[in-house]
């Protein structure tokens, strides 16, 4: 083998890496079990409350030392493995920023019937298109009247963008505009308040195209907190910034209390070390020997508050060893802290003896962005002081913005350009003036939700209400500006479209159920290769266990959450990486069968298993970049795992193996190595079975199964999902076992027989209700009015009463420990995203098939083979439903038909290569011969692949938990008719599409 030593070295590189960003994973654990364990009460419940506050005192602070970096807790939590929301709980939103008011806001608020008209008939349409809304405004507009929108849009407040004589196209592309920046601005706010959770490791991104932003608060225990904060009206205000040097005596003031207070503090831990020492004098044995050391350091940290106390200036407050919660620097118009000591700075102002030492009129605001010491590479934030008006209301708020946009200043620098209504124009002129007849100049801060997002200098009075704010920005930073400027001019209200809330209980569940699968389908994967190929599948197994630590440090080194379905893709990949290697063995007992001696038949073997084993990696990664593009939520996570999953496999199974083998035999000694066992030895060799001869069977046996599943799925339909079809659905917890067919006529009259849905849920003491009852209304109080229905359904039939913890779940009580939303809107989202992904990865495999066999009949027998497949899973699911088993078709459900996509190709791509080889020899001229030959020869490697992956998602049926149960079972139908239908469906198809000549 070539370039052995540069596979060692990326072994060892790779692995080093691992080790390094897995290294965060476990110090952040161990932090985590710290703060249970200070949180835990007596009675042993975990008080969450507690438990946040410890996290956050130490959340800038460094607790993980390695090789002399130092690493806060909130480096560390960036740096970790992260666990997704149903393994850790927590709340997963999508919330939709609302085009229906920016367009109404451009108008004026016009009542306009035609534009209202419009606007209603959009809303309709919107439900069964996926084009933009204001496409859909424009042409429902049009189809109503003649009259040209600048009628309408061209106001007072639109000047210099909107003029009457503007066509319908530019009136679009502005209103158009506005819908996008409505976003962006969102999103910045969005981005701002979920900051707020930090130890949390919140995540925001826009769903490109959707109008849409995706929000996921991993351990976020308050629901309806969160609900509150991220549909909250933005709050954009204008302040008159009170200067530093105005506050000089009182901070002078605060330091002076802060530093007698140090001071005390230090005396009274003084005495109390003394009146140990004098204790340990009357001791049998002295302890003031062993204490001197300690004695000193007393001494000696008292002398330095005492010289530290004739300090009473400023200057005072950077001596750490007096007031560390006061280190400070002077900044214009502001104080710089480390981000570290912002939590405790804040714990100071709000004293009440703080307080009394600063003006009524004045209150602290700290700026929304740290900025980042170069020298010693500390965040720093800076605190900004503002002058109050009367009854706390800031002078300006944003309701008087008409215009905001990213500009250009006359130096050709990045600016913000603003423009106000008559109101604000007269209060902006008086606030200006004010502020540039100051000496030095006044600044104006202009603040979003309690946060100062600039503070500008006023260079003059400003009469006519345009602004041109200028500085050193970026081209993006004035965008975001300008975005926040805007926040009040144009309301652009977000409404929670989708939600999902996981409680604890059900996330550790999870975890549990997750690792029982990977360790046990990795110790039945283990055994077997070393049953059947003896020392070879030790090596198979060290690439195994290479292949896990690399994904799961990969995921660290990506910043990747590991989901449920990511758990159950290293599952999948457990089975399907061992694929790899058995092809390569049964190549090399191929060779030795022929007579070759051992090292040659390595390097036969590795030669020949090359092509097989990189069509069939490509196929199925094409398949999980695929789910990874148009998927959603769980489903990305899984298909970033697969993507990974393979990359890993392929490199340890193919390269790793190949090293330790040519290692172990480099002397010449045989029987350091062999590829089978008595067991194995002659195991499915030297078949002779007529698979061509049988395909007409086949085709009748799989047309009757799929026309009975297919028509029972036109009859009764499959049990879709909630994100498929819409609607609500909460997992219940009692102590005690409930019957759920029972509680589903209780529920059913809660709901007013709106399509109600009762299931067990992993349990026979938990239950998952599913309702479409209001699935059209998706405000705060619809989801209010179903909760209380479903309480009240619950209360009525088992007679317990409802609490909000799972710890007060007793006999007489119950509670909801995981609930989620889909509007209807997005429901049809998913499933056209999801039938795109079905198509669009049909196509990519025809062609790849295409290209790498050259001939349309085998690239047509492989799709036929997988829309067989497909519609085999389809009807087993319909079958199983007419026998009494349930199980939802939802986003999961597609994330296993398209690995399933993946895995049948990738069996298929295998007995393709054997028929090209075979072909390309041309020894027989009979095609059914040859077929039959090729089928036989890679047998042996179709159900030892088959086996072992069926084994391992058999494992995860069994215990990966009621949110998998219908991934496994579609993944356990997957696998048998993938296996089958290579062999049955398109290997047969192919012979039949060719026009050559065959012998039957």
């Amino acid at each position: 083998m070539r370039n052995k030593g540069a596979v060692v070295l990326l072994t060892v590189v790779i692995t080093l890496l691992c080790v390094y960003y897995l290294s965060f994973t476990f110090v952040s654990r161990g932090i985590q079990k710290d703060a249970v364990t200070y949180a835990t009460t007596e009675s042993g419940v975990v008080d969450l409350t507690k438990k946040q506050a410890y996290l956050d005192s130490i959340w800038n602070l460094p607790v993980y030392n390695l090789f002399g970096l130092e690493y806060t807790y909130k480096e560390v939590t960036e740096t970790e493995l992260n666990l997704g929301l149903d393994l850790q709980g927590g709340m997963y939103v999508v919330l939709e920023v609302s085009p229906v008011e920016i367009i109404k806001g451009l108008s004026g608020n016009s009542e306009n019937p035609d534009l209202i008209k419009a606007i209603q008939m959009a809303q309709e349409k919107r439900k069964d298109s996926q084009s933009r809304f204001g496409e859909l405004f424009y042409e429902s507009y049009a189809s109503l009247t003649d009259k040209p929108l600048a009628d309408i849009f061209a106001t007072a407040s639109n000047r210099g963008r909107i003029s009457r004589g503007d066509s319908d196209d530019q009136v679009m592309e502005v209103i158009n505009k506005e819908i996008d920046d409505a976003i962006d601005r969102s999103f910045i706010i969005l981005r701002t308040r979920i900051d707020q959770f930090g130890t949390s490791q919140p995540n925001i991104q826009k769903l490109q195209g959707t109008g849409r932003i995706q929000i996921e608060i991993p351990g976020a225990d308050n629901p309806e907190r969160v609900r509150k904060l991220l549909q909250g009206v933005a709050k954009l205000e204008f302040w008159e910034v009170v200067e530093i040097n105005e506050l000089n005596n009182n901070l002078i003031a605060i330091n002076d209390m802060l530093v007698k207070e140090q001071a005390a503090n230090r005396q009274l831990e003084g005495a109390a070390v003394e009146e140990a020492l004098e204790e340990a004098d009357q001791s049998e044995e002295s302890l003031s020997d062993l204490l001197s050391a300690d004695d000193e350091t007393v001494e000696t940290d008292t002398t330095a508050v005492e010289e530290d106390t004739t300090q009473n200036q400023l200057d005072s407050l950077t001596n750490t060893q007096v007031s560390p919660l006061f280190a400070l620097t002077k900044a214009q118009g502001g104080l710089i802290y480390s981000v570290r000591d912002t939590g405790k700075i804040g714990e100071i102002l709000r004293r009440s003896d703080v307080k009394s030492l600063m003006p009524r009129n004045v209150k602290a605001l700290w700026d929304v962005k740290p900025t980042v010491n170069e020298q010693t590479g500390d965040e720093l934030l800076q605190l900004n002081f503002v002058k109050v008006g009367r009854g706390g209301e800031a002078a300006l708020t944003g309701e008087v913005i008409t215009d905001a946009r990213q500009d250009l200043d006359q130096l050709s620098r990045p600016a913000v350009s603003m423009q106000m209504n008559a109101l604000g124009t007269r209060v902006w002129r008086k606030m200006t003036a004010e502020a540039a007849s100051k000496s030095p100049r006044g600044r104006i801060a202009i603040v979003l939700d309690d946060k100062v997002y600039s503070a500008p200098g006023v260079n003059g009075e400003i009469p006519s209400g345009n602004s041109q704010i200028s500085g050193n920005f970026t081209i993006e930073e004035a965008k975001d500006l300008a975005n926040i400027l805007k926040a009040g001019s144009l309301p652009a209200p977000t409404r929670i479209v989708e939600d999902e809330y996981v409680g604890p209980t059900l996330g550790k569940l999870a975890q549990k159920q997750g690792i029982v699968s990977i360790v046990s389908g990795l110790a039945i994967v283990v055994l077997f290769m070393v049953a059947y190929y003896a020392k070879g599948g030790l090596v198979a197994n060290v690439a195994l266990v290479f292949n896990i630590f690399f994904i799961t440090g990969i995921l660290a080194q990506f910043n990747a959450a590991l989901t449920l379905p990511g758990i159950a893709g290293i599952v999948l990949t457990i089975g399907m990486s061992i694929d790899a290697n058995v092809l390569i063995f049964e190549r090399i007992r191929e060779e030795l069968r022929n007579g070759v001696k051992l090292r040659e038949a390595i390097n036969m073997g590795y030669k020949k298993a090359f092509s097989s084993i990189v069509d069939a990696n490509v196929t199925t990664f094409l398949t999980a970049v695929i789910l990874y593009v148009l998927g959603q939520g769980p489903v990305k996570g899984f298909a970033i795992t697969l993507m990974i999953g393979i990359v890993c496999s392929f490199f340890s199974a193919v390269y790793i193996t190949r090293v330790v083998v040519e290692w172990t035999t480099k002397k010449g000694d045989d029987s350091k190595v062999s590829f089978k066992t008595p067991f194995s030895s002659g195991l499915l060799a030297n078949l002779n079975i007529d698979f061509m001869g049988k395909r007409r069977m086949a085709y009748i046996f799989s047309t009757i199964f799929i026309a009975i599943g297919l028509s029972l799925v036109a009859i009764q339909g499959l049990n879709l999902g909630v994100d498929f079809k819409g609607g609500r659905s909460y997992v219940v917890s009692f102590e005690q076992p409930i019957e759920a067919t029972d509680m589903k006529v209780a529920l059913g009259e809660s709901f007013e027989n709106r399509g109600t849905e009762v299931k067990n849920f992993g349990g026979n003491n938990t239950i998952k209700v599913t309702t479409s009852y209001l699935v059209e209304d998706e405000t705060d109080e619809a989801d209010a009015k179903v909760q209380a229905a479903l309480i009240s359904g619950v209360e009525s039939f088992t007679g317990q009463s409802y609490v909000e913890s799972i710890e007060q779940v007793d006999a007489d009580h119950f509670t909801i420990t995981g609930k989620s939303k889909v509007s209807a809107t997005i429901a049809d989202d998913i499933k056209s995203a999801s039938l795109e992904a079905g198509i669009f990865s049909i196509i990519v495999i025809f062609l790849y098939i295409f290209v790498r066999f050259r001939k349309w009949q085998f690239s047509t027998g492989a799709i036929i083979a997988l829309v067989h497949d497909t519609c085999f899973v389809f009807s087993a699911f319909a079958i199983a439903g007419l026998l009494g088993i349930q199980y939802e078709v939802d986003q999961v459900f597609v994330a296993a038909l398209l690995t399933i996509i993946g895995y049948s190709i990738n069996d298929t791509v295998v007995v393709f290569d054997r028929i090209r080889e075979y072909l390309n020899l041309g020894t027989s001229t009979d095609r059914l011969k040859v077929f039959n030959i090729a089928i036989n020869g890679t047998l042996n490697r179709t159900m030892i692949t088959s086996v072992t992956t069926l084994i391992v998602v058999l494992i995860l049926f069994i215990f990966g938990g009621e949110v998998l149960r219908g991934f496994s079972f579609a993944l356990l139908v997957g696998i048998l008719v993938g296996t089958y239908s290579s062999v049955f469906i398109a290997s047969p198809v192919v012979v039949d599409l060719d026009k050559k000549k065959i012998t039957e």
